[in-house]
């Protein structure tokens, strides 16, 4: 068993890291690390003070027990070299400071987007582009770090990547045309959505996200050249919105493809993508990487957002598009808090593990 800490376990995100870790056979946590508010409570205590965390379960009785009485301690009360990976849910400016002095000693598998546009930074999405996973070792050497900082993409490019893959393997992308309807969890506790300003409702503008999801989406799908990464040279153009939906990101996106392909076909490469995805087996792993209805009505966020809990990338409405010569048009769903960001994370480190990498 690796021996795991998760700093930010307070959060939204860190409560769903505690759920994904919750009698894991590879990774034990062995620390649970928030704010000073939190820190010398136990966990369970650390969830009734609504200053430092909102409660997403249901009912406190549904915290799992394994970490009720782990006492909270800070960044500054855990040292680095106890653990064999430490996960962070942190926003982008704590994880500026706080990520690099534990990757000098330990892996760090990150939600934040503090490091995902440094050139030896590679931004992997297990079973996408598990080349770049070489990239890690640049990064150590580069460094001088016996750990690494390798952090999950913008939970709204987790989907929209997933879906594009297939495609591309059979036809080539041109361009892709992205409009996001946004989960309010998505974006956190700080600064968070305000009810008055999500209810009855729609905010067609989230600072920052389309240029992530623009960049991102390239990074990812793009080559490794030795110590660093050529984006692919696809268009990417988003809208990005919010919506009040508590859980799962739905997206409507328009493809165009080097080569014609028909809705049919584009179902069957996803199916057939999903069927022989390379990270089947791994723990966390979805039953079905990606799932394709012939409903018109579906996707649904809470119709859909947990399916294989939360791991599954749902598509819908699959059909030509009329405006691009090689045109392919659909809807997603993708869980934003669990494959897009703390269960996903979870399987990232997997991966690494899988790989030989932690």
């Amino acid at each position: 068993m690796l021996k795991v800490a998760l700093i930010g376990a307070t959060g939204a995100v860190g409560q769903e890291f505690v759920l994904a870790l919750n009698k894991h056979p590879w990774f034990e946590l062995t620390a649970v690390v928030s704010s000073s508010r939190s820190a010398g409570k136990k966990y369970l205590d650390s969830l009734r003070d609504p200053a430092s965390a909102i409660l997403r379960w249901h009912s406190r009785n549904e915290v799992p027990e394994y970490v009720r009485d782990m006492m909270v301690s800070t960044v500054d009360h855990i040292k680095p070299d106890s653990f064999d990976l430490v996960f962070t849910a942190l926003e982008s400016d704590d994880a500026l400071k706080i990520e690099p002095n534990f990757a000098k000693s330990v892996p760090v598998i990150s939600t934040a987007a503090a490091f995902r546009y440094e050139n030896d930074v590679p931004i992997l999405i297990p079973g996408i582009n598990e080349e770049h996973i070489d990239l890690l070792n640049v990064q150590r050497k580069q460094r001088k770090w016996e750990g690494f900082i390798c952090p999950l993409p913008n939970c709204t490019t987790t989907g929209l990547v997933i879906t594009l893959k297939p495609i591309m393997e059979s036809a080539g992308l041109r361009s892709v045309i992205m409009t996001s309807m946004q989960a309010i969890s998505g974006a956190g506790r700080s600064p968070g959505v305000v009810a008055l300003d999500i209810l009855d409702n729609v905010i067609p503008y989230i600072p920052k996200e389309e240029e992530k999801v623009q960049v991102e989406t390239k990074k990812i799908l793009g080559k490794l050249d030795k110590d660093s990464i050529s984006p692919d040279a696809l268009k990417v153009s988003c809208t990005c919105t919010r919506v009040p939906v508590l859980d799962g990101h739905t997206e409507s996106v328009f493809v165009e493809t080097e080569k014609s392909l028909e809705p049919d076909e584009v179902k069957q490469l996803m199916v057939n993508f999903s069927d022989s995805v390379t990270i089947r087996g791994l723990p966390s792993a979805p039953r079905d990487y990606i799932v394709v209805h012939d409903d018109p009505t579906r996707p649904q966020p809470r119709i859909d957002r947990e399916i294989n809990d939360g791991m599954t990338t749902v598509v819908g409405r699959l059909r030509k598009d009329s405006v691009f010569d090689h045109g392919i048009k659909y809807v997603l769903l993708s869980h934003n808090e669990k494959m897009g960001s703390a269960k996903g994370a979870v399987l990232m480190a997997e991966l690494l593990k899988d790989k030989g990498i932690l």
